[in-house]
């Protein structure tokens, strides 16, 4: 007996005599199966069974009107059609669809504080203490001396002033909202002085005079771009001034002929007049990096003792914690921030706050910083141990890029990241994997760096001068690249 044309291909019903080899003929749309069809099939039936009805019948909709649209284009085959196939489309639809988009990946471009890699490692202190407070209920905003209500700020704020020496601390969500909310809970509605060298913008296009702007401040530009002196600043002062700001230029470097005011001497020419002076350091060192050979940043610590009011900072940079913006200094400034309306809106949840307690914490050990901060460990990495790494990896490596990839130990200059010391370079080393046929050499570059980022564990290395360079300084764990080689080369074939 014939079977219609448009008889079904699915399910057990006879082929289509479009082809006498089945899995070369082309479905058409109806010979797709409907959905309460397609999730009466066993696959369906074990999925449902594991996930629940509302997803999986969620994603045979989705999976069959994608089936659909390349039907109607003529391009659909008809294997893709058959029960074994649809089965196992539809369990790849509902795996994809609970992956996590945020994931784990190894960072071998090189720069440690990595923003669009997720900036500091949470320390195991840090991620054990999150773990636990999450895990249960705990007391965020509970006295438990008194039984009454507590503060949320009271979780670090004695941490915070043990470390920088401050009368008073509180914490936001990052430290663009750190200066936000304190250019506009002290000088909302009047002026803010800032030198036009420190006028910066610090990524994503957020920049300080558009900041100054929404906290409802009017700025005003003292000096020049590279030279700014002290009457620059006392010709400014006014009855209208609020607020003197320093902003640390930790993300770009003026050199040559440039002048500066600093903390130390500002402060006493802005306290005669009446005025506060803040400063926003951005980057948050809270120890001194020379004493490891790395490059000095200016410490909270030493601004506050230079006489300023208000020094906010980040809390995911070289502090090595959670996103946050970290405000500490005076009683009085303190407490005007806090209260204002805004600080609700920008507060801490208790997430990231628990991780940053267990932060802080470490810093009271600060001869441990280099076992127990992962940030300051890969920073301090000793090279030759980089260098070990290297040699570990490179014959594996080589055999599994191979034949179409070369690959070759180099030395290399690495970056701190995330805005911090730009000019600065850290000494590292890693590999080169550059193309054998010198045709095309960007196209299979692009193809390499592709495979390695669809890795399980996705690997992120950075492409220059025609070659895809990994920078070994962040691989603690060899395994974790060597671990995924077998599944790199099947990717390159």
């Amino acid at each position: 007996m014939t079977a219609r044309p448009d008889e079904s291909v699915v399910h057990g019903s006879k082929a289509s005599p479009m082809s006498a080899n089945t899995e070369a003929a082309l479905a058409r749309p109806q010979n797709l199966p409907a959905v309460d069809r397609l999730l009466r099939g066993p696959g369906a039936a074990a999925l449902i069974a594991e996930h629940g009805h509302t997803l999986v019948a969620g994603e045979a909709r989705a999976l069959l009107d994608g089936l659909r649209a390349r039907a109607v284009a003529g391009t659909l085959l008809a294997a893709a059609v058959q029960p074994e196939a649809l089965d196992s489309a539809l369990a790849q639809h509902v795996h994809g669809r609970l992956a996590p988009r945020l994931q784990r990946v190894i960072n071998l471009t090189g720069t440690v504080i990595h923003t669009n890699l997720g900036r500091a490692l949470l320390a195991d202190e840090a991620l054990a203490h999150l773990l636990a407070m999450m895990a249960g209920p705990n007391n965020l905003e509970y006295d438990l001396a008194t039984g009454g209500r507590g503060d949320r700020d009271s979780v670090v704020e004695e941490l915070l002033c043990t470390l920088t020496g401050a009368e008073a601390a509180t914490v936001v969500n990052n430290n663009a909202a750190a200066v936000l909310l304190g250019i506009a809970a002290m000088a909302g509605g009047r002026e803010v002085i800032v030198s036009r060298g420190e006028l910066v913008e610090i990524g994503g296009a957020f920049r300080m005079p558009d900041v100054m702007a929404s906290a409802g401040a009017t700025l005003v530009e003292v000096g020049t771009t590279n030279r700014t002196h002290p009457h620059d600043y006392e010709r400014a002062i006014n009855e209208r001034t609020a607020l003197v700001m320093k902003v640390h230029t930790s993300n770009y470097a003026v050199q040559g002929f440039t002048a500066a005011v600093d903390e130390a001497t500002l402060a006493p020419l802005c306290h005669a007049r009446g005025v506060p002076l803040a400063t926003d350091l951005g980057s948050g060192a809270l120890v001194d990096l020379a004493k490891w050979g790395l490059p000095r940043e200016p410490l909270p610590q030493e601004m506050l003792a230079a006489g300023c009011d208000v020094v906010t900072f980040s809390g995911d940079k070289l502090l090595g914690g959670p996103q946050a913006g970290l405000i500490v200094g005076s009683k009085a400034e303190i407490s005007r921030i806090r209260k204002f309306p805004m600080k609700r809106a920008l507060r801490m949840s208790k997430l990231p706050l628990a991780a940053l307690e267990a932060t802080l914490r470490l810093y009271l050990r600060p001869e441990r910083l280099t076992q127990d901060l992962p940030t300051l460990r890969l920073l301090t990495r000793p090279l030759e141990q980089i260098e070990a790494t290297v040699q570990a990896v490179l014959p594996a490596l080589a055999q599994a890029v191979a034949p179409r990839f070369t690959v070759s130990a180099v030395a290399l200059q690495g970056q701190i990241g995330s805005g911090s010391l730009p000019v600065e370079r850290l000494p590292s080393a890693g590999v080169a994997i550059a193309p054998m046929a010198r045709k095309a050499q960007g196209r299979a570059l692009d193809e390499l760096a592709t495979a390695l980022r669809s890795l399980p564990l996705p690997v992120i290395g950075r492409i220059a001068d025609d070659q895809l360079l990994l920078d070994l300084r962040c691989l603690e764990d060899p395994q974790a690249l060597l671990g995924q080689l077998a599944a790199l080369a099947t990717r390159l074939r």
